[in-house]
């Protein structure tokens, strides 16, 4: 993205050193992420628009696609690991292989609409790996929770009228991208949240929003977006979450799960920019979904 982008390779160091400081990293199963298929793409995104992300991708130097947006020659590969990853751990969870999985992956994608990239996002991961449960895997009804303190607009864009996905999210409002205060369709729960909110009032939106919708639609697998980018240290943002409500509501979400959902789970890094707080507050996640 360039030397001075919220969005680099140290926010993966980062979660990596943490979780090797806090002795999780040898507790977890490690797996690389493959390359996605044009075929995965396209249960998410318009052929068009797979097209135009490949033909974009430079030989050298720098192309943006949008302000927010470059790409380097590293980036389509990184793009289509980002999502492999999403459709790998989907794999592992419903073959029984693993409980439940964390990708900690880059770049995000919860901006990435049908038909555009956007907002450091090329393809949404989220929702490629939430079609591929549906669609090669034969689920009937999905969730996905968002809890980046960006809308997700491009999940939102791509989910809204599938009855087979209910998206739920908190974010803040108003705030980039602008969108999320009047949902497109009746299958998303979105709760804005004004600069300043803190723990409490989060908790409270999720036990009293985001747990009944998803108690009513019954799904079979749960995705999380899960951006940290709430965190009161990321000063992308104006929210007040600490690590201790990223491991509240992870924790809240697995118990669903695990009675709802047969325990199974694949969350998928979202943003995250106070690489500090980033690792922390993965290193929580990834402790509550290993029930450690």
């Amino acid at each position: 993205m360039g030397s001075h982008h919220p969005e680099c390779p140290d926010r993966l160091c980062a979660i990596q050193d943490r979780l090797i400081a806090s002795g999780l990293d040898i507790c977890l199963a490690h797996h690389d992420a493959p390359l996605a298929g044009v075929e995965a793409l396209e249960r998410a995104h318009s052929a068009a628009h797979v097209r135009q992300v490949f033909d974009q991708s430079p030989a050298s130097g720098i192309v943006h696609l949008d302000p927010d947006t470059a790409m380097c020659p590293g980036t389509l590969r990184a793009a289509l690991r980002a999502a492999g990853a999403g459709i790998h751990a989907t794999d592992l969870v419903l073959s029984g292989q693993a409980s439940n999985a964390f990708c900690a992956v880059r770049p995000p994608g919860h901006h990435a609409e049908f038909g555009r990239a956007m907002g450091f996002c090329f393809f949404n991961n989220i929702a490629v790996a939430a079609r591929h449960a549906l669609e090669v895997h034969g689920l009937e009804r999905v969730a996905i929770i968002d809890f980046d303190v960006h809308h997700g607009n491009g999940t939102e864009n791509i989910v809204a009228g599938d009855e087979r996905m209910l998206m739920v999210s908190i974010f803040q409002h108003p705030f980039y991208p602008y969108s999320g205060d009047k949902p497109l369709a009746g299958n998303l729960c979105n709760v804005p949240l004004p600069a300043g909110t803190r723990g409490e009032a989060f908790r409270e939106a999720v036990s009293t929003r985001w747990l009944p919708r998803l108690q009513e639609f019954a799904p079979q697998m749960l995705f999380i977006s899960a951006g940290f980018d709430a965190h009161y240290e990321d000063d992308m943002a104006s929210l007040g979450l600490v690590e201790a409500d990223y491991a509240w509501v992870t924790t809240q979400l697995l118990k669903f799960a695990q009675v709802h959902c047969q325990g199974r789970v694949v969350s998928m890094l979202e943003g995250g920019y106070a690489l500090s707080a980033l690792g922390r507050s993965v290193t929580e996640h990834v402790r509550a979904l290993a029930e450690l």
